[in-house]
């Protein structure tokens, strides 16, 4: 099983008002801790709750997006990794940057139907609903 992060643009690009950042693997958290500044939340990575907050370019400080975080933990999730869904602004400049910016943080981009096929070596889902 590969054991790398992989992150995709869940939503169609450009075309909806919030565009998702979906990341899998092993160093989701990390990822999302490096980059994501809740507002005021105290526990920002609790499983299946949604935070408000911005995510931040580590390198510089820059805000790239008012968004909302949600964080699902293993094996409670789709792929049965831990799973980060960013919800950010929809168009095409902010989800580019934010999935840039989790790409030089460690994760790679997924391959089309990736995170299916996790799901399915996984044991989440079998051969017929993959």
């Amino acid at each position: 099983m590969d054991e790398s992060t992989i992150a995709a643009l869940a939503t169609p690009s450009g075309t909806g008002a919030i565009s998702i950042i979906r990341l899998s693997g092993p160093g989701a958290l990390q990822i999302a801790a490096a980059i994501f500044r809740p507002s005021s939340t105290p526990k920002p990575f609790e499983s299946h709750r949604l935070t408000y907050g911005h995510v931040v370019d580590p390198a510089g400080g820059r805000v790239l997006d008012e968004v909302l975080l949600s964080v699902m933990r293993a094996p409670r999730s789709y792929t049965r990794e831990d799973v980060v869904e960013i919800n950010a602004h929809g168009g095409h400049h902010a989800a580019r940057a934010i999935l840039e910016l989790v790409v030089r943080e460690g994760a790679r981009l997924a391959e089309p139907g990736e995170f299916t096929r996790r799901a399915f070596l996984n044991g989440r889902i079998d051969l017929t609903q993959a």
